[in-house]
């Protein structure tokens, strides 16, 4: 396990590096500490579900630099989605889509929609931005465990991961995890009550340019 402070830009190379030899990287989001995988390969997402002890009938949100990215990933956007995205990003509201056509075979088999978010932190969007793909990124904890905070509950909650790359971007502020909506049909659905009032997703929803 190794802790890497997130200053200069070494840490950057470093991460993108684990990340293409299908490590796992903890790092700081808007809210708590996360985990991220690569998702050209199955071998760090398959990691990333050991660690947490992760059932794997549940698939990992993604996470991109921009909505650009999104778009260039092969995600579709209805026009009310898209004024979410525009709206809200980057920040803590995560959008259930149609499943992209680039989506590997192996992530999630069957499941129709992917969930997607882009963040506001400066250490993933960096990473993100860097690594130029998108990042199977969920919740640094053991399923049902108490969320961590810092990299020192990072490295208690794991403390048996020699393979773990920790970015130390401080003490993470806490809060309630992202609001998750599914974007993908004729009106937004809430699925996970979150920061971004409901009541603010379907004013923007409805809104007629």
């Amino acid at each position: 396990m190794r802790i890497l402070p997130t200053t200069g830009t070494i840490w950057i190379e470093s991460a993108c590096a684990h990340l293409r030899a299908s490590g796992v990287v903890a790092l700081p989001t808007d809210t708590l500490y996360g985990l991220a995988a690569e998702l050209e390969r199955p071998d760090g997402a398959n990691r990333i579900f050991t660690l947490k002890e992760r059932d794997k009938d549940r698939s990992l949100p993604w996470q991109v630099a921009s909505l650009v990215h999104a778009e260039a990933s092969g995600f579709a956007f209805s026009p009310a989605a898209r004024r979410l995205a525009e709206r809200f990003w980057p920040g803590p509201l995560t959008l259930v889509l149609p499943r992209p056509a680039r989506c590997p075979a192996w992530f999630a088999p069957g499941s129709p929609r992917i969930a997607l978010r882009i963040p506001g932190h400066r250490v993933p969007l960096a990473l993100l931005e860097a690594f130029g793909a998108p990042l199977a990124v969920t919740s640094a904890n053991l399923s049902g465990g108490k969320e961590c905070l810092s990299p020192s509950e990072v490295a208690a909650a794991f403390g048996g991961a020699d393979d773990l790359l920790i970015l130390d971007g401080g003490l993470a502020p806490g809060g309630m995890a992202s609001t998750v909506v599914d974007a993908s049909g004729a009106e937004p659905v809430l699925l996970r009550e979150g920061p971004v009032p409901f009541a603010s997703v379907l004013e923007v929803w409805h809104v007629e340019r």
